[in-house]
């Protein structure tokens, strides 16, 4: 189960799925370009989830367990694009 401060972007509840699809690919995007082959796990497990979304919660550790570094970069980004859009 996901924590509820964890339910953001593509990990909040009750989203519609073409959004939700569109959300991880923003993320998924915006980790492979900050961290590039550090986030390879993270990256493969966001485009699992767009067909899977017992993929998800697996997404959500990994990047949690990122170094501090590159997870503040990727939410930071994220945030940035989300609040854009």
């Amino acid at each position: 189960m996901i924590a509820p401060g964890d339910a953001w972007g593509p990990f909040a509840r009750n989203l519609d799925e073409a959004e939700r699809r569109a959300r991880l690919r923003a993320l998924r995007q915006t980790a492979r370009l900050l961290a590039g082959p550090r986030a390879a796990d993270l990256c493969r497990l966001l485009a699992s989830a767009e067909t899977d979304p017992t993929a998800l919660e697996p997404a959500c550790r990994v990047l949690n367990a990122m170094a501090g570094s590159d997870k503040r970069q990727i939410w930071a980004a994220y945030a940035a694009l989300a609040h854009a859009a």
